[in-house]
């Protein structure tokens, strides 16, 4: 049995800071490769990151839910 297929993502735009630190980043991300390749979701991410940063996601299907401004 295969596990997921990790795809690459690029950050388009980082949305928002979250956690109760301040150490969770909201951003769009678009899928360079696989079966979702082109579409863009929302993820959250922990650590330092800036647009146009490339990771490694191993599964594209779930999206995070918006953060709504305060």
């Amino acid at each position: 049995m295969a596990g997921p297929i990790p795809s690459p993502v690029e950050v388009v735009e980082v949305r928002v800071k979250t956690g109760i630190h301040g150490e969770i980043y909201q951003v769009m991300c678009k899928v360079l490769d696989g079966k979702d390749k082109g579409r863009v979701i929302r993820r959250n991410v922990k650590g330092p990151v800036k647009k146009g940063d490339i990771m490694i996601l191993l599964e594209t299907e779930r999206e995070a839910k918006e953060i709504k401004a305060k």
